[in-house]
């Protein structure tokens, strides 16, 4: 059994405040993505040996920066006494003095739009998020996308590898492709947070959590953004009824859910920075979905008004998932047969979405459709991602053909 000391205490708190800044630190001193988790590793080790006897440093982030940096030195020095030459030693040949490590800039931001460059395919952008701002092992990003650790392990391999050889640059992107690449960035943000909705208790990290520690940091380092503001107000307004989503085993649909248990100070947050965002009139697609989760928190949801909103989110994603929300929107505001025509137009490129089926079973049963609806029911039972969720439809099925 590991012992909890203020060593291990102050080393634990200090990787998961600015596990991110120290590896965006050393990326931006070596250009090397692997040198610096390997040199920072290191320093970890290091830092678990030396604190627990001389006491934790005054400065804990500068005093493993500096063992952090010169432990790359040395890697660097090794890799030239074994012919791997060129780039060590031009890196060894204009390493600076040794700097005050608080000193050193904050590029974390300049880490979060490398790890999501558009030359990364986007499981691997989250997956290297995870891992380098996140703090995740590889064994938990693993699992949190149902894959082995050594698969996962090489897809993380070959994203550096590919960062490297392709040298994707470690900057901020150029004044006309900030809002596209910010885009990409808070989508990596928001499949994080999914992962963890969907996985919910099953992992060992709730990636719900890691999410908006990430749209935090992204607030805090890209201030007065609309679409940031406006993606963490999602993610807040999103997860304030986390503990009211399952109740028996089975998960709850928003209208009969306790309303009590909703967490009221993360809710006040969210809209707080939604009204923000939307003030500085600089609409995107995140305040548009921060702005319904707004009004599906209502104890009258405004149906029209969310259609509405639907509608104006296919500006910016015309995607099926949205043509698929803005149709049940419609039914809700009691356009049913319309709502049932949409659905039946996206059939084929929903055909394996659980939501779609759900969705559809509802609307089938509430037209006198019966049949349908239960052939619609049993393929959402099947499709269902957890035990809460099939258990939901399957009461639901009962309730609505009984």
């Amino acid at each position: 059994m590991i012992r909890d000391t203020p060593a291990s205490t102050a080393l634990d708190k200090v990787m998961r405040e600015d596990r991110g800044r120290c590896l965006a630190a050393l990326i931006a001193r070596f250009g090397d993505f692997q040198l610096a988790e390997d040199a920072l590793q290191d320093a970890l080790a290091e830092a678990a040996r030396h604190w627990d006897q001389s006491g934790v440093p005054d400065r804990p982030l500068g005093w493993l920066l500096k063992v952090a940096g010169r432990k790359a030195v040395d890697r660097l020095r090794r890799r030239n006494r074994e012919g791997a030459g060129a780039a060590a030693l031009a890196i060894l040949a204009s390493d600076p003095v040794e700097e005050e490590a608080e000193m050193i800039p904050d590029q974390r931001l300049r880490l979060i739009f490398t790890c999501c460059h558009p030359a990364l395919e986007p499981k691997t952008r989250v997956a290297l998020t995870l891992r380098t701002l996140g703090g995740l092992t590889t064994s938990q990003i693993a699992r949190a996308f149902l894959d082995s650790e050594p698969a996962m392990g090489q897809r993380l391999s070959r994203a550096k590898a590919k960062i490297a050889a392709a040298a994707i640059p470690f900057k901020l992107p150029e004044p006309e492709d900030l809002a596209e690449r910010l885009n990409s960035v808070l989508t990596v943000v928001y499949l994080i947070f999914n992962a963890g909705y969907t996985a919910g208790p099953a992992l060992d990290r709730d990636l719900c959590d890691e999410a908006i520690f990430l749209a935090r940091l992204l607030n805090q380092l890209q201030p007065a953004t609309a679409e940031v503001e406006g993606a963490l107000a999602l993610l807040l307004l999103t997860h304030a009824r986390r503990a009211a989503r399952v109740l028996g085993g089975a998960s709850v649909a928003l209208a009969d859910q306790d309303r009590a248990l909703w967490d009221g100070p993360m809710l006040a947050e969210g809209q707080a920075l939604l009204d923000r965002a939307v003030a500085r009139r600089r609409s995107g697609p995140f305040q548009i979905k921060a702005a319904i989760a707004a009004l599906h928190s209502q104890h009258a949801p405004d149906w029209p008004q969310i259609t509405a909103l639907y509608a104006g989110l296919l500006c910016h994603e015309p995607t099926p998932v949205v043509r698929l929300n803005h149709a049940v929107a419609l039914a809700e505001s009691g356009a049913l047969q319309e709502a049932l025509e949409r659905l039946g137009a996206l059939s084929d490129a929903l055909d394996g979405y659980q939501p779609f089926h759900a969705a559809r079973a509802e609307l089938l049963a509430r037209s006198g459709q019966t049949t349908a609806a239960l052939v619609a029911y049993e393929r959402a039972i099947a499709l269902a991602s957890s035990p809460a969720d099939a258990a939901f439809l399957t009461r639901r099925r009962n309730r609505n053909l009984s």
